[in-house]
């Protein structure tokens, strides 16, 4: 980690009683996933992977 403050946000929470984790990025979008590679790599893909809110067509 580089140490410097991009000021982007991402979260990661634990939906109990399943095994799925539940990402919310700083663009504000969403993925659901049961790997954490898988949703780490999903966040940090950002913007190739996914798109913010309102730029798609």
């Amino acid at each position: 980690m580089s140490g410097r403050r991009t000021g982007e946000i991402y979260r990661v929470d634990w939906l109990p009683g399943t095994d799925l984790l539940h990402g919310t990025c700083h663009c504000g979008r969403e993925h659901t996933a049961q790997d954490p590679v898988e949703m780490w790599e999903w966040m940090l893909a950002h913007p190739q992977g996914h798109e913010p809110r309102g730029d798609r067509a």
